[in-house]
């Protein structure tokens, strides 16, 4: 049999782009240090009461401030706070931001200090949004 003039199956419109890389970002989150940053009380108002956008699961309404994810109701964002999740990101936001003042001390250029704890607690829900 002669094989098929078109060899490649992932290959769209002659150009050759890194699927794998396309894969790997597809479902990308936010970073440790960028909810840290949201955690800050200014911004984490401004993500918890948001605008209704008809785009966004939930119309924007129903968002975790430490998973970053918006949900459909009140009750699917109390179910997500039970989930091993949920509990895995707040243990990892006890730990705080890196920062370039910790890298300079591993590096040698200071005594090392461990990195501190912080308390994350689960956010408040507004039951009256229904």
């Amino acid at each position: 049999m002669a094989r098929s003039r078109k060899v490649g199956s992932h290959k769209s419109g002659g150009k050759k782009k890194n699927i794998s890389k396309l894969w790997k970002t597809k479902r990308r989150t936010k970073d440790l240090d960028q909810i840290h940053d949201d955690m800050k009380p200014g911004v984490a108002e401004k993500l918890l009461h948001q605008e209704v956008d008809y785009d966004i699961a939930g119309n924007a309404q129903h968002y975790c401030l430490h998973c970053a994810r918006y949900f459909i109701d009140l009750k699917s964002l109390k179910d997500h706070f039970k989930t091993k999740v949920h509990k895995r990101r707040l243990k990892q936001l006890s730990e705080t931001p890196y920062t370039q003042a910790e890298a300079e001390r591993a590096a040698g250029m200071g005594s090392y200090i461990p990195p501190k704890k912080l308390e994350v607690k689960t956010q408040p829900l507004d039951e009256e949004m229904k």
